[in-house]
């Protein structure tokens, strides 16, 4: 079965499944490839320390809020999916909360646990090589957490493993507390402009408060309280829902792009995380009301492949960060894996490639193969009721 570019977005339901908001797509390929650009955004932040270049663009040091973008797409999107459901009468297709919890284990759970493996393989090998690991890679007192994807609830004792997998834990997080969100979504639809305020001033409280107790801000979070992190991402994304499904923004093209200037000139010029994350929420607004005959490359097929395979890229940045840094490091010769522009671009650059392959070889086919694991179970059952009938 083709696999259509809004179902690897959500990972479940099928467009068929969605109501229509005003004429807008439901297939919203433009935030598929939105996703792409998140997750590069996140990429250059990482590598960039290994670049041999003196300071930090400040674009490029605001990347770890790629993490808050995918956040905010997360509600909006699951909201785009299931909110109907949530408050379906009598006839109506009802929420399922145990096949939307399985589902996102479908969606998140394969490659994570692969891209745990593969970095305990490949750090186990480079220090047998000679190379130089990060001690706290190989965290056994924090693997339990991460197998149950709740290393960002405070329950690992150390960053390690897949470090970036800490926003998967948050996400999981979300996932389960998805109906309390959905409840107050579903009751505020009638009220979206009230639904974003309330999100955004949740949004402002957690982001002055958080600082002074915990001592960091809460952009800054990942295995402390990574789970909280989420949260006022996540409800931002649900209320923005409520604007698009009462009426798709007008002028979606001109908004997008207006979004999109503020958001890339405000995190050049360093500006308040808790604004540029309301920005990134204007873009996806926008880019969702945008038709698709009119979204440009953002509808483009190479785009919306990319962002198919955007989870992928993020949950592989790791593995290959490990292995690409430190075999150009030894290859070139480069002191403190400071490394040369273009040798550094080569390693930005096979980043999609590999997660191209861990796309195909792990994330689909694992993910469709829990999912025709999930629709045989009822059909089993039946069966087995039916044999055990009197006839």
């Amino acid at each position: 079965m083709t696999q259509t570019p809004y179902a690897s977005l959500v990972g479940s339901a099928s467009p068929s499944h969605l109501t229509d908001a005003g004429g807008a797509p439901t297939d919203l390929r433009s935030l598929t490839s939105l996703r792409f650009i998140a997750a590069m955004w996140v990429a250059v932040y990482a590598l960039w320390p290994h670049l041999a270049v003196t300071g930090t663009p400040g674009l490029v040091a605001k990347g770890y809020l790629g993490v808050e973008l995918f956040f905010v797409l997360s509600g909006f999107i699951l909201c785009h999916v299931y909110l109907a459901q949530t408050g379906a009468g009598p006839g109506e297709k009802r929420f399922s909360y145990k096949g939307f919890l399985w589902a996102r284990i479908a969606r998140v759970y394969p490659l994570h646990l692969a891209t745990l493996i593969g970095v305990g393989v490949l750090a186990i090998g480079a220090a047998a090589a000679g190379m130089a690991v990060d001690d706290g890679i190989l965290g056994w007192s924090s693997l339990p957490a991460n197998l149950t994807m709740t290393h960002a609830w405070g329950l690992a004792p150390e960053s390690s493993w897949n470090h970036r997998s800490w926003s998967i834990s948050a996400e999981w997080f979300a996932y389960l507390l998805f109906p309390a969100f959905a409840f107050v979504a579903w009751r505020l639809r009638a009220r979206p402009l009230v639904a974003v305020v309330g999100a955004v001033a949740l949004m402002a409280a957690l982001y002055l408060i958080f600082p002074r107790l915990a001592g960091f801000h809460l952009t800054e979070a990942t295995i402390a309280w990574g789970a909280l992190r989420i949260v006022p991402c996540f409800a931002y994304g649900c209320a923005l829902y409520l604007v698009f499904r009462r009426a798709p923004l007008p002028m979606p093209g001109v908004i997008s792009a207006v979004a999109a200037v503020l958001l890339i000139a405000a995190a050049a010029l360093g500006v308040t995380d808790g604004v540029l994350v309301v920005l990134s929420g204007a873009l996806i607004l926008g880019l969702a009301s945008l038709p698709n005959a009119r979204a440009g490359v953002l509808a483009s097929k190479p785009a919306v492949y990319l962002g198919e395979i955007s989870y992928s890229v993020y949950m592989v940045l790791v593995p290959w960060q490990l292995l690409a840094v430190n075999l150009a490091a030894k290859a070139t010769n480069a002191p403190d894996k400071q490394l040369q522009l273009f040798v550094w671009l080569a390693i930005l650059v096979g980043l999609p490639v590999v997660a191209a392959v861990s796309y195909h070889l792990v994330e689909f086919p694992a993910r469709r193969a829990l999912r025709r694991l999930a629709e045989r179970r009822p059909r089993g059952k039946n069966k087995l009721r039916s044999a055990q009938s009197p006839s």
